[in-house]
Parts: C-alpha cells; sequence; structure tokens
C-alpha cells in the first residue's frame, strides 16, 4: 500500500458534495492511509447535500498541522461554511507554508482563497468559482485535474479518478 503510515486531514462542515468528500475518503483509505474526518466539533454528524452522512472524529481547534501529511477539502456548499472559521484557514496556510499536499475539488477553492495561497498558481474548479480563483491571482484552467507543486486541484465530481490518481501520487 503505497500511503503505508500517512495520515491526511479531510476537513467537513453541512452541505459537502457527497462523491467530493466520500471518494478520497475511501481512496485514501484503500491505499493504507489513515485519514482523519475534521469538523467544528468532534463526534458531529455532518450531513452531505444528497444526504450521505458522515461523523467527525475530531475539531478544528485541536488539530495540529504538524501531525498531518495532507489536508483535503471537499466542494458543495460546505466550503463556504468552512473559510469561516480561522483555525480552517490557519490549519490551510500552515499546510501550504510546509508545502503539504493540499487537494480541493468544485467549490473547495474558496477556502484557499480566504487563506490567501493561490496568489501566482495555476488551479481549477467548477467554472462557477473561476473567477473568484482569477480574482485571488490564480491562473485557472479549464482540465480534469492540475497539479502546481503540492497543491492539486479538480472541476466536479466526473473527474474524481483523474483527481485522486494525480493526489495520491504527489502525497506518496
Amino acid at each position: 500500500m503505497r500511503l503505508q503510515g500517512k495520515k491526511v486531514i479531510q476537513i467537513v462542515s453541512d452541505d459537502f458534495e457527497d462523491l467530493e468528500l466520500w471518494y478520497p475518503v475511501l481512496r485514501l483509505r484503500e491505499e493504507g492511509a489513515e485519514v482523519l474526518i475534521v469538523g467544528e466539533e468532534a463526534n458531529v454528524k455532518y450531513i452531505g447535500k444528497y444526504g450521505v452522512p458522515i461523523e467527525s472524529d475530531i475539531a478544528f481547534r485541536d488539530i495540529n498541522p504538524d501531525d498531518y501529511d495532507a489536508l483535503l477539502v471537499p466542494g458543495g456548499w460546505s466550503p463556504d461554511k468552512l473559510r469561516r472559521y480561522e483555525e480552517v484557514l490557519e490549519l490551510t496556510r500552515a499546510m501550504d507554508r510546509n508545502k503539504k499536499p493540499i487537494g480541493q475539488i468544485c467549490h473547495a477553492g474558496w477556502v484557499l482563497i480566504s487563506a490567501g495561497i493561490l496568489k501566482g498558481k495555476t488551479v481549477t474548479s467548477t467554472p462557477g468559482i473561476k473567477d473568484d480563483m482569477m480574482n485571488a491571482g490564480a491562473t485557472w484552467l479549464n482540465e480534469a485535474v492540475v497539479v502546481d507543486g503540492h497543491l492539486v486541484s479538480s472541476r466536479r465530481p466526473p473527474d474524481l479518478p483523474d483527481y485522486m490518481r494525480e493526489f495520491i501520487k504527489v502525497l506518496a
């Protein structure tokens, strides 16, 4: 298993895009990674846009980014909620400073925008936030997956296989 011993943070809030959260979690676990579900509070059930739940393991405030190898941000409407937590923004900045893999798909770019880490980066996202990404200083490409160093971005659920193939390569 390529990712044995790797520890990944999957942040969560209500209204995440179900596939964009669950598919990466399951793929990484298949590769041997430990994936921790991190929400505003520990042991809380969060509900996806289509009704699929997930329970958090730990709260944002209790995470030390130095203890983890990568960060995943799901799409859906949850990124608009997640970016309002200073702990999430600082976690994102810390992972970026340390050049640890950050995966973002669909609307997840909103978290990276609010964290202020996209200037000079090349990314993709759902076309709906293309202007937001560009206004944050990023170069936006309409591609299934874009890798810029430790940052792996993708557009939407049909791109999940490409997204996770590249994220796993960067993490490995």
